[in-house]
């Protein structure tokens, strides 16, 4: 493999691993063993049928989980720990086969640092917004999200194998979507949860937002029959003398 192709494998798989480990492990894999992609010694064993078999179960157990509200968020989360070092791995192992003159210490390094920071980018920014896509009350944008995620990285792993040159474009743009993107999911999850918290914080903002604006207060079922009932004014009622 070349320099550009090499390149392109490390940060594809660092970049695939953070979304969808096990899927990026069963399309490199089937790559390498119908002779359509050379992975370097190092990541020869992502061509085992023993490793494909093990992954490509996970990839089910994930392809399910992935698409339900919060059970998507809580899967993200125990897999922070596993997607980032599997990236880091995956970028060292492509980047083993390069002859860079730095020593193989120091180049291992920069791979694991390289590979985990991609890697840990496109594993927060799944994960962010999947937290965000759970505060809508309906389903179906989990699914949506979650295919989409499948075809990105099915499509990135095909440009690394046949286009490495396009994948270094699409990857630019999503460092610039990384940037734009990552600190608004965030602030929103932030806002989100700091308002489930403090929910009196929360009421007294929705009343000054409705008073600026000049709409009245909704109305607030206390009664438990169906009906709806204002809610208490600022100032209590005297009883009649």
């Amino acid at each position: 493999m070349g320099v550009i192709e090499t390149l392109a494998l490390g940060m594809g798989g660092a970049w695939a691993s953070g979304v969808n480990l096990y899927g990026t492990v069963v399309i490199l894999g089937l790559l390498n063993n119908f002779g359509l992609l050379d992975l370097p010694p190092e990541l020869q064993v992502l061509g085992s049928w023993w490793v494909l078999a093990l992954a490509m179960f996970l990839y089910l157990i994930e392809f399910v989980a992935d698409k339900i509200p919060i059970v998507d968020s809580v899967w993200d989360a125990i897999h922070t720990f596993i997607r980032i070092p599997a990236g880091a791995l995956l970028a060292a192992g492509a980047m083993s086969g390069l002859d860079t003159g730095m020593g193989d210490g120091v180049q291992t390094a920069i791979a694991l640092l390289v590979g985990g920071t991609v890697a840990a980018g496109s594993h927060f920014t799944k994960a962010g917004s999947r937290a965000a896509i759970n505060t809508s009350p309906e389903p179906f944008s989990n699914s949506i999200a979650s295919v989409a995620e499948d075809v990105a990285v099915f499509g990135a792993l095909y440009t690394v194998a046949f286009h490495p040159v396009v994948f270094f474009v699409l990857f630019a743009l999503f460092v610039l979507l990384l940037v734009w993107l990552v600190p608004k999911i965030w602030r929103f999850i932030g806002q989100v949860f700091g308002n489930a918290r403090h929910p009196s914080v929360a009421y007294a903002q929705t009343r000054a937002q409705q008073a600026s604006t000049g709409t009245g207060l909704p109305k607030l079922n206390l009664s438990g029959a169906g009906g709806s009932a204002l809610p208490p004014s600022d100032k209590p009622k005297l009883p009649p003398e």
